[in-house]
């Protein structure tokens, strides 16, 4: 399993296209690709190719993601998704 750490730095979060844009990305993986929003105790990882699941965390600016893949591709896909959301989805 690989593991990395994470802000949402664009101005609408994860939501709508920026979170359909992440959907997007991670299903080009093989790899069990997971987030989890950090910055609410009680929040568990969610999968990261399901868009619902995804809105339904409600990470918005400011956000600490982390996000987690296991699969062999598992850090080409944390890699990709967390250049993603650093890259604030080109908002």
């Amino acid at each position: 399993m690989y593991t990395q750490q994470t802000t949402v730095v664009n101005q609408t979060g994860l939501h709508a296209r920026p979170a359909s844009d992440f959907v997007t990305e991670a299903k080009k993986y093989a790899s069990k690709i997971t987030i989890r929003n950090l910055s609410d105790d009680t929040a568990n990882a969610v999968n990261a190719k399901s868009i619902v699941r995804i809105l339904s965390e409600g990470m918005g600016p400011g956000t600490k993601v982390e996000i987690s893949a296991e699969g062999e591709d598992e850090t080409a896909a944390v890699d990709g998704l967390v250049a993603l959301i650093d890259s604030g989805f080109g908002e």
